[in-house]
């Protein structure tokens, strides 16, 4: 298993982050640059959850989504992945600081074949600067 951690400034306020990382509306591919609408699914969704398929034809994920709409943490969990076995996901914690807020990010992979194992062992390397710019123009990041 690998975990990274970084964090990123939004000029967002907490609950508009909230709202970007929770939003599994039609229009969330054209936010997400990393989401095209081909591998964009809803499966299911309530209150404070929802189960989703999102992300490209060279990785995608089917992952639950789960938050309290009144807190600061949002809980991604893997249930499949091209790349990545089940289990892991993201966490993403959310801290007000003006004049928007701080999106700390800790991200765990299962890799579950060879090319998930290379991958897995490149992250700590290569995923936070990649992951910290994708993140960027959703998140209205510095």
């Amino acid at each position: 298993m690998t975990t990274i951690r970084f964090h990123l400034m939004s000029t967002l306020s907490p609950a508009e982050v909230m709202h970007v990382l929770t939003d599994f509306g039609p229009t969330r591919p054209d936010a997400w640059p990393s989401i095209d609408a081909e591998h964009f699914t809803v499966h299911a969704r309530g209150e404070n959850w929802a189960e989703v398929t999102e992300g490209t034809a060279a990785a995608w994920e089917r992952a639950r989504y789960d938050w309290d709409p009144a807190g600061d943490t949002v809980t991604v969990t893997t249930l499949d992945s091209k790349l990545f076995g089940a289990g892991g996901g993201w966490v993403f914690t959310i801290t007000p600081d003006l004049p928007g807020c701080r999106v700390d990010v800790e991200l765990t992979r299962t890799p579950a074949a060879f090319k998930g194992k290379l991958l897995a062992a490149l992250l700590p390397l290569v995923g936070p600067s990649s992951l910290r710019k994708s993140f960027a123009l959703p998140l209205k990041a510095a």
